[in-house]
């Protein structure tokens, strides 16, 4: 599974000065190093990475699993949208057995699928596996709560959707497509997602260690918790609920996974798919950009040009990333048990084998985290003293002869306002269900949001009730005991008056 992008723009201007400001930590020369460097400037609790070299395997492991025992090459991972390549091998597997063809209608393959759209049915099973069918989180929200239970579910579930395009016009990464394949394994085969998978791929691969669930957050023999890492302290959290059947929801081990890429390079397990068909998955596609089936192009370098195949996995409390090089056979696995970005260091375990030139790494959000700790700490401090003052304020709009009640009022509201909805339009569609994304994803703007939000409210509230308690004060009603002595008053006085005229 992928998360979705950030595209609100303050959002990005932090993100931006992050990448200036945060910590960077230089590539060194040995692998074991590049691990260490990654855990100190990304706070990683658990790393297990492995480079090979033809038929070598160097493998390092650091750090805990969410259990507090040490990682180990048979701890189990979370590897999520690196499950995609496996998704792709199920399919091709199928190919080589002449049950599907890449170039098939998914109308043809699955009869009972159906959009609220007519060009549904030029979709194909190359374009599903390359994110070139057309299908968009603009049309198709994927993170919906609660999410689906199942293939078939997300598949009937997509019956009064539209496509963004016309099938095989343009490249979006969108997570429905595998969810998609997935039921076409399903239909084909008569067999579950998962047990397709441990027939045919996970056990003749030896890969006894790796297995699949249909969500996200499913639990799962021998997995322990992720972590959540906020500037330097991580804390073992559930993952957020999703849809992973098909496109991210296989669990695996370093052991397994260096069985998986010695696959895909051809030096292990031969006579399971074709020459054909394996290369195939290692291809780029028509319209795709750099995406292959399950595979992606990349540079090794930065400004170089694509030279490797990979494909990493995000979820909210695990990442992990996969690359190798066809010309040198040189491959470089990274599993970790929290956020961050592996691709960083697969790539660097990569090129320092190779020789080619290492990145340094860097943790954006260390200063958007920061920023927003910051922010958050301020805006509590302001709202907080608006809430205290509030009859002092009121005391002084009563006092003015223009008191702009309105216009005294709009930032307390925007600040309300805007922390109600900002974790609904960042992620670029608006949907109240981002709230739970970003709770997970970005635990400090969501903490940020629910101060603006509440304590935005209860300025906003209290300003209100005490311009309002300050108005029956000053126009309050005559009490009977107050009308007694104001007659009494009157007497005295007319007596006083009519002394003085005699």
């Amino acid at each position: 599974m992928s998360l979705p992008r950030l595209r609100f723009p303050l959002v990005i201007s932090l993100l931006a000065l992050a990448v200036l400001l945060g910590r960077t930590a230089p590539a060194h020369a040995t692998g074991e190093r590049l691990v260490d460097d990654y855990r100190s400037v990304y706070g990683t609790p658990g790393v297990a990475a492995a480079v090979i070299d033809g038929s070598s395997v160097e493998t390092i492991v650091r750090g805990r699993d969410g259990d507090g025992n040490a990682v180990t090459a048979r701890t189990r991972f979370r590897i999520a949208s690196m499950s995609k390549s496996m998704t792709a091998a199920a399919i091709m597997l199928l190919v080589d057995r002449d049950r599907v063809s890449l170039d098939d209608p998914i109308v043809k393959v699955l009869p009972d699928f159906r959009m609220a759209d007519p060009r549904f049915t030029g979709m194909t099973v190359r374009q599903i596996l390359s994110h070139t069918s057309g299908l968009s989180n603009s049309t198709n929200n994927e993170y919906v709560f609660p999410p689906p239970r199942s293939a078939q579910e997300i598949v009937a579930g997509l019956a009064d959707k539209t496509l963004a395009a016309d099938p095989g016009t343009r490249s979006e990464y969108h997570n429905t497509n595998y969810s998609i394949a997935a039921r076409i394994v399903e239909v084909v085969s008569g067999k579950s997602f998962d047990a397709f998978l441990h027939a045919e791929l996970f056990t003749p691969l030896g890969m006894t260690g790796t297995s699949s669930t249909l969500g996200c957050s499913d639990r799962a023999e021998g997995l322990p918790s992720g972590y959540e890492v906020v500037l330097g302290v991580a804390v073992a959290a559930p993952e957020m609920p999703g849809i992973c059947v098909g496109n991210g929801g296989v669990i695996s081990t370093l052991d397994d996974m260096v069985r998986w890429l010695r696959f895909n390079q051809g030096t292990f397990g031969a006579d399971l798919l074709s020459a054909g068909s394996l290369a195939e998955l290692h291809t780029v596609q028509p319209k795709a950009g750099d995406y292959a089936l399950g595979w992606q192009s990349r540079p090794v370098a930065a400004d170089a040009p694509p030279s490797v195949i990979g494909h990493g996995g995000t979820l909210a409390t695990w990442t992990g990333d996969m690359v190798f090089s066809p010309k040198t056979r040189v491959a470089a696995l990274v599993l970790t048990n929290s956020g961050g970005d592996p691709s960083l260091l697969s790539t660097n375990l990569l090129a320092e084998r190779i020789g080619a030139p290492a990145t340094p790494m860097s943790n954006p959000l260390t200063v958007v985290n920061a920023v927003l700790l910051g922010l958050t700490v301020g805006m509590a401090a302001l709202l907080v003293t608006a809430a205290v003052r509030a009859r002092r304020w009121a005391a002084r709009r009563r006092a003015a002869r223009r008191p702009w009640l309105v216009l005294r009022l709009v930032p307390l509201a925007l600040v309300t306002v805007l922390g109600a909805v900002l974790p609904t339009l960042i992620w670029g569609a608006f949907s109240f269900q981002y709230w739970i994304v970003t709770a997970w994803l970005l635990p400090l703007l969501a903490l940020f949001c629910l101060t603006c939000c509440v304590l935005g409210a209860v300025a906003l509230g209290r300003r209100l009730w005490c311009f309002r308690r300050a108005g029956q004060a000053t126009f309050a009603p005559v009490r009977p005991a107050q009308m007694s002595l104001t007659k009494t008053m009157a007497s005295i006085w007319s007596m006083v008056a009519g002394s003085r005229a005699e």
